[in-house]
């Protein structure tokens, strides 16, 4: 008798057990899926601006940042009147070949031959990036490429829409202003998950545990 009980308790046990298994493992997938969802949907909300270097010599590494200050200065106020995406990828492209003249003209001024190439891309694959407090997570996101000659260094990224004006790499300092537009612009979890580096809760009941 006394074995057919510690037999039944051991299934038990074991059952109990597998039951833990299954349901952590169906929370976890169940908040890998929630998250992908977030980005996706927030992703469909910006416009990326995405600066890459010829290589990483320190030469190319400062023309980058050079190429970058002159686009952003010539782009800034158009950028700044923009209310919604759709506007700001027709500013964009109403704009991309002066943005293409003004990182040439860049270029040569510091005696470089690179060729640059300068397009407005959907779905291009970025890795998790952290800048200052902020952090855009992995996935495919609309970006303006301006890639300078063989665009084999490293990059430098910024959000054209909400326009963000960062100054700094190691602070990204957001205005009032943009960090509003930011807020209008996504959900809650959204402006959440970049701005406070918080995966957002999943809170999933089972009739089980009720």
């Amino acid at each position: 008798m006394l074995a057919i009980l510690k037999k039944e308790r051991n299934i038990l046990i074991l059952s109990l057990i597998i039951g833990m298994i299954i349901t952590f493992s169906y929370v976890t997938a169940t908040a890998s899926f929630y998250t992908r969802d977030l980005q996706e949907d927030m992703a469909s909300k910006i416009i990326r601006f995405h600066c890459i270097a010829n290589s990483d010599s320190s030469d190319d590494q400062t023309l980058k940042l050079k190429v970058r200050d002159e686009i952003l200065n010539k782009m800034r106020d158009k950028m700044s009147d923009a209310q919604n995406i759709n506007e700001t990828r027709k500013i964009i492209l109403e704009n991309i070949d002066s943005i293409k003249k003004v990182a040439e003209s860049v270029v040569a001024s510091e005696g470089k031959n690179y060729k640059v190439q300068v397009k407005l891309q959907e779905n291009v694959s970025f890795p998790v990036k952290e800048y200052g407090d902020i952090v855009m997570p992995a996935g495919k996101y609309e970006a303006l490429r301006v890639i300078i000659g063989s665009g084999e260094g490293k990059n430098w990224w910024c959000v054209m829409f909400p326009p963000l004006c960062f100054v700094d790499e190691s602070y990204a300092i957001v205005d009032s202003k943009s960090n509003k537009k930011l807020k209008d612009t996504l959900t809650y979890d959204e402006y959440r998950m970049i701005t406070e580096n918080k995966k957002v809760d999943v809170k999933v009941k089972f009739r089980m545990f009720q």
